[in-house]
């Protein structure tokens, strides 16, 4: 990957519905070589998917937590129970004090308890530790 596949990957983060004829000016290039290169990028798994950007507060889904998962073993087999609750947005394998690391966003605490029950139904689990965010400053996609 070079300057101009890391230029042209900015560039579609910033705005996926760019045409190639724009990308291609933006980096030096003609709309088809653009167009090659952003396929080569897709075939080798280094942009796995376009998507859009939404507000979650504005589709119900006002808090976001992060929980740490205390398990009783290895909790690294434990993707597809997790994946399985539509609520978790991110799952991690961390070292330090717990196993994993969710990313959880609900329209309110009562529902985050309710996923965190269903969490606790997932085999190993041990304990959870909540943290609520409060307000976000940001977040980003970093090039």
């Amino acid at each position: 990957m070079d300057d101009i596949d890391r230029m042209l990957i900015g560039l579609l983060q910033e705005d996926a519905t760019r045409s190639y004829a724009v990308l291609g000016k933006a980096v030096g290039l003609s709309g088809g070589a653009a167009h090659e290169r952003v396929r080569k990028l897709r075939e080798r798994g280094v942009i796995r998917r376009t998507t859009i950007e939404v507000d979650q507060a504005a589709l119900g889904r006002a808090v976001t937590s992060y929980v740490m998962i205390e398990g009783g073993s290895w909790m690294g087999d434990s993707a597809a129970e997790l994946a399985a609750i539509p609520e978790i947005e991110e799952a991690h394998v961390i070292a330090g004090p717990a196993s994993l690391l969710l990313k959880i966003r609900t329209p309110g605490t009562r529902e985050l308890q309710d996923v965190l029950r269903r969490v606790f139904q997932v085999d190993g689990v041990t304990g959870t530790r909540t943290i609520v965010v409060l307000e976000t400053f940001f977040e980003r996609t970093l090039k």
